[in-house]
């Protein structure tokens, strides 16, 4: 018979050096929290059952990692970095133990790579309670799946708690450590917080208004403090004097916008602002006589997208607005630009009031078809509240009689308040009803009438009011050409734009039915928010107008 092993000398050679597997193993376990750590007794279920893994497959552990709390979300956990030093190191470790695989890693892929790294190496992870054959490419695909699994679950608990923190924000209550100042009366995880203004925050609040009413500088303002008693670096006086929480406004990464806190604020928002306008204006040394410059920072050049801003040329004693591009040329007269945005807001106003009341019922008619559901919604809502409120005066009454125990009427009552909260919260943020939409109606159809007059009369809150209502997204400068643009204009008032003019070419004044009118408020594009009424004697914008 032929012998065909002459032939064996011409095979490849294997680039990757056999391993020798051992007995020889490491045992690793943790737990997440501190608390967790110091009752223990999960580390020494997990260290018993990894243990009895080790007998039952003739292992030998020649050191244990671990023992302590450490969160898995990131493998860069110091006893974990140490055991797979320590293993990496030692070439004669075959194996790894751990309770199960989320012990090992909770990251998911990144999990599943230092296994397969590791078992280039001849070590095997193995799981005391998730037993599989890591060794087979099925037993490696299970393993992974363990691995993916663990991070899956992490992402779920941060979604629930992310959720859970996001709640509490719109309700006004801050999540995080307390800015200086304040103190929280009612810490601890889950609790509703009761921030408070301390000794700090009252002599804080006296440094808000030295620097509103005198304008001083950080460093006249924290020596001042420092005589009474405070001390604060004068550099960081600047985060406190921009930080919106003082003015008992909460702003947070969870948060698409802005809502009001339930704290005390140590500055009105209207303080603030205008502490803040100050400061934008010392840094950059521009006017600090905004009257004269509604539009800054309100103008976006269409070149570069940078805002403008404004300055005083003073052997002129005149006003200019400016690209504040570094190195821009963009210069045009303030009195030019006000002009042509009063331009712009001419031919958006009404032409003729005597379309007014025709518009105002077109308007009506189809907003109200357009939301009808979210109309529906709000009715329902409300005779829930008025149904669990009657069930309180109920409550309530039953206790007085003594006809329920102390016990029940908690019970029932901290029931119904949770419920009453619940609703309460969604009706006011989705207080969508036929009554305020007519108010809106009518506020916008007023305002749409003297929209120029009214900005070019105005004073500065006025006039600021009247823009943002009117473009919400700020409006584009067009430099090169020397005319505005209009990205986005309020839905309401494009909406009577579009009716006035439409109005305006039919002679007598009609409309043949409201399915026309439809398709045309439909081809304008009807937004979610409704226009702010602006209260001109304080200059600020209350949203009298409902949300959809």
């Amino acid at each position: 018979m032929e012998n065909l092993r002459i032939f064996q000398k011409f095979a490849k050679k294997s680039g990757t050096p056999k391993i020798e597997q051992t007995n020889r193993a490491v045992i690793y376990t943790r737990v997440s929290t501190k608390e967790q750590a110091e009752n223990n007794a999960s580390l020494k279920t997990q260290k018993k059952h990894c243990e009895l893994l080790a007998q039952k497959k003739g292992l030998v552990v020649v050191e244990y990692f671990g023992g302590t709390y450490e969160s898995a979300k990131s493998d860069e956990r110091k006893e974990f970095q140490k055991m797979l030093a320590y293993v990496r190191k030692k070439k004669d470790i075959s194996y790894i133990i751990v309770y199960s695989y989320d012990r090992f890693s909770r990251t998911g892929a990144n999990g599943a790579y230092i296994s397969q790294e590791l078992k280039n190496q001849g070590v095997i992870t193995l799981s005391a309670t998730q037993e599989v054959d890591a060794s087979t490419s099925s037993g490696a695909f299970q393993q992974n799946i363990y691995y993916m699994f663990g991070q899956f679950d992490n992402e779920q608990r941060r979604d629930k708690i992310v959720d859970g923190m996001t709640e509490k924000l719109l309700k006004g209550h801050w999540i995080n450590t307390v800015p200086f100042g304040y103190t929280n009366l009612n810490p601890g995880k889950g609790k509703t917080p009761n921030i408070v203004i301390n000794e700090d925050g009252k002599l804080l609040k006296l440094a808000f208004q030295w620097k509103l009413q005198k304008n001083m500088t950080y460093r006249e303002i924290a020596e001042r403090l420092q005589r009474k008693g405070l001390t604060i670096r004068a550099k960081k006086l600047s985060d406190y004097f921009r930080n919106p929480f003082y003015c008992g406004v909460i702003v947070h990464n969870l948060l698409d916008e802005p809502v009001l806190g339930k704290h005390e604020s140590l500055v009105s928002r209207k303080e603030f602002a205008k502490i803040n306008d100050l400061l934008y204006q010392n840094g950059k040394k521009y006017s600090k006589d905004d009257e004269n410059l509604p539009l800054k920072q309100f103008i976006t050049a269409v070149s570069c997208g940078t805002k403008y801003t404004g300055y005083l040329v003073k052997r002129k004693n005149l006003y200019y607005y400016k690209n504040n591009r570094i190195g821009s040329k963009e210069n045009r007269s303030a009195k030019i630009m006000h002009q042509k945005f009063e331009d712009v807001l001419r031919k958006i106003q009404i032409k003729d009031k005597k379309y007014m009341a025709p518009m105002k019922e077109i308007m009506k008619y189809t907003f109200a078809q357009e939301y009808e559901e979210q109309l529906k919604e709000y009715d329902i809502q409300k005779k829930r509240l008025d149904q669990i409120k009657s069930k309180l005066e109920v409550l309530e009454e039953r206790f007085v009689f003594r006809e329920i125990t102390d016990e029940q009427y908690h019970k029932f009552e901290a029931k119904l308040k949770k419920e009453l909260d619940t609703i309460e919260v969604h009706t006011s943020e989705n207080s969508f009803n036929l009554s305020n939409l007519e108010k809106s109606i009518d506020l916008a159809l007023e305002l749409s009438c003297n929209l120029q007059e009214l900005w070019s009369l105005g004073d500065l809150e006025t006039k600021r009011s009247v823009q943002n209502m009117v473009f919400p997204d700020g409006i584009l400068f067009d430099y090169k050409n020397d005319r505005y643009r209009t990205p986005r204009i309020n839905s309401f008032f494009k909406l009577i734009d579009s009716l006035s003019n439409d109005f305006g070419s039919n002679k007598n004044g009609t409309r043949s039915n409201k399915k026309d009118v439809s398709r045309v408020v439909l081809e304008v594009g009807i937004e979610p928010t409704l226009p702010k009424e602006p209260d001109f004697e304080s200059g600020a914008s209350t949203n009298s107008a409902t949300r959809a």
